[in-house]
């Protein structure tokens, strides 16, 4: 018998949930290396960039590239990044409820 599927919302929660302590031996945190994006950017452009921004320009990365090529990856990367800002400003999300 083939084995289920995952539906693109369980792929997602695999990568942000499951993943987060192997990325992290790799690369560190997500939202650490985010925080670190941030900075960077903002020292290269010579001008404030948080890191929501630096979620939100991954996002419409993944998304203008879905526009020229519909790839099922571009959308787990965009649900998947959607998550880790979640996650990070978790309390600012949950302060609007």
């Amino acid at each position: 018998m083939k084995q289920k599927e995952k539906n693109i919302l369980e792929h997602a929660h695999e990568i942000i949930y499951e993943r987060a302590e192997e990325s992290a031996r790799k690369y560190g945190p997500f939202s650490e290396g985010m925080e670190k994006v941030a900075q960077l950017s903002s020292i290269m452009c010579n001008k404030e960039i948080s890191p929501e921004d630096c979620y939100k320009v991954l996002i419409a990365l993944k998304l203008s590239r879905e526009s020229y090529n519909k790839k099922y990856d571009n959308i787990l990367d965009a649900i998947s990044y959607m998550a880790a800002m979640y996650n990070h400003f978790k309390e600012d999300y949950d302060s609007t409820k």
